[in-house]
């Protein structure tokens, strides 16, 4: 920070930035109005569904060869990596996701999207940005075009990833699965960003510890003997049953799971039955699972298992008719940032962006993220941090009895373009130059 030369004058005025932040904030600021603003409106005007991110890819590839980068596209299908070497040094990764969702924007902002497509299944659907991945894609775009043209102040390999289906958890594998290392090299350190509505504009969050859940898909298939529904007595009814379990999920979490220990087990749907008075003969329960760890992810899948099969035993089932658990192959581990990385990054954004920079808030959720696909096997040092996303007087109006900030995934979510994409590629860019000129860090 700036050396304070009269007590009195630091206390009137607000506190200034070094000028290696102010230049950033004043070169990033004009790239937005000049070239990011119009950029991230095509975005969102032009969402496209997991997997199927044709158009994104493509004006993503071709704003990232434009800036200078190696660009190679189709790798996972739709995801897109961007290679620029200059001198000696690390191999640095910084990934976005790309895909929208099959929501129908309402958010009542002149350039919400009615974009519409086929999905995987056939049907045409609406499509909307409505995690801001729109926000991530543009970023990348603004951090490309800032490095491309400040080589002088950075040194070693910067890899660039648009990645697809994120919003699926299957984009960053299949990205792997296409021998992603192999064909462009191992990153030393990766990072990646969220733009959240939960997090003022101008603010950073950096968990030192774990940004995001892990998860399983899990589903319970009932089988039951059917009959009359007048006659329950000459059947096993498998709603009732069905319905024991769920009751009985919820213990798992309260019964197995130390008490400070978080854990999620959701039932997201429940199907069973045809008519009014017949008694079917299957049920089918679909399961949401998040964890934070290998041993509570054991005990969660374990415990819901027990729960089905002794439900099923004290429903007078036969042995093989108990229910049939299947956890999903799709499973995504939980995101770990690197502790020593993230807080050396957490100091270098404070230097650069303020003492005030961070937003300390605790988790309440537990979201999942496929990065750690990038990070997990081998272990690669990581730090994924989110920017605020949301005007600080929505919160207060909110806060009065207004309406309330649209969460992500929602048909109202909205967020402060300009501010989030700005912040974005600012924190970004400090970051990756933090890492490809300390050797400290860069050589640990």
């Amino acid at each position: 920070m700036l050396i304070r030369l009269f007590c009195t004058m630091a206390l009137l005025a607000p506190l200034a930035l070094p000028a290696h932040a102010d230049d950033l904030s004043r070169d990033v600021r004009k790239d937005y109005a000049d070239h990011l603003e119009d950029l991230f409106d095509y975005f969102h005007r032009n969402p496209e569904l997991s997997l199927l991110e044709t158009r994104t890819s493509a004006r993503l590839a071709a704003e990232l060869r434009e800036a200078g980068f190696e660009v190679t596209e189709g790798i996972g299908g739709t995801g897109v990596v961007a290679m620029m070497e200059n001198g000696a040094g690390p191999l640095i990764m910084m990934r976005a996701d790309m895909d929208g969702l099959p929501v129908e924007e309402k958010s009542g902002l002149q350039n919400a999207s009615r974009a519409r497509q086929l999905d995987s299944d056939g049907n045409e659907v609406f499509v909307m940005h409505a995690c801001g991945h729109d926000v991530h894609i543009t970023s990348l775009v603004g951090t490309a075009r800032y490095m491309a043209n400040n080589r002088d102040t950075w040194s070693g390999t910067l890899m660039l990833i648009g990645q697809p289906a994120e919003e699926r958890l299957l984009g960053a594998r299949m990205m792997r699965e296409d021998k992603l290392w192999e064909r462009f090299g191992q990153p030393d350190y990766a990072l990646a960003f969220h733009v959240s509505s939960a997090v003022p504009t101008g603010k950073l969050v950096a968990d030192p510890v774990a940004p995001y859940s892990g998860a399983d898909t899990v589903d319970i298939v009932i089988h039951g003997v059917g009959a009359h529904g007048a006659s329950p007595h000459g059947g096993i009814d498998p709603i009732v049953l069905g319905s024991q379990i769920v009751l009985g999920l919820q213990t798992v979490i309260s019964r197995t799971l130390p008490p400070r220990e978080p854990g999620v087990i959701t039932v997201g749907s429940f199907h069973s039955g045809t008519k009014h008075n017949i008694i079917s003969d299957r049920a089918h329960l679909q399961l949401t699972v998040r964890s934070e760890s290998d041993q509570s992810r054991k005990l969660l899948l374990d415990g819901i298992k027990r729960v089905a099969e002794n439900m099923g035993r004290a429903a007078g089932l036969p042995e093989d008719k108990l229910p049939e658990v299947t956890v999903s192959e799709e499973s995504v581990p939980p995101t770990l940032n690197d502790t020593q990385l993230t807080n050396e990054l957490r100091e270098e954004w404070r230097t650069k962006l303020g003492d005030d920079i961070f937003y300390e808030v605790k988790r309440q959720g537990m979201g999942a993220e496929d990065f750690p696909f990038f990070t997990v096997s081998p272990y690669i040092a990581s730090t994924y941090f989110a920017v605020g996303g949301t005007p600080r007087a929505d919160f207060d109006r909110a806060k009065a009895g207004g309406p309330a900030v649209p969460t992500h995934h929602s048909p109202l979510f909205k967020i402060d373009s300009e501010a989030s994409v700005t912040l974005g590629v600012q924190a970004t860019v400090i970051a990756l130059q933090k890492l490809l000129q300390s050797s400290s860090v860069a050589q640990r």
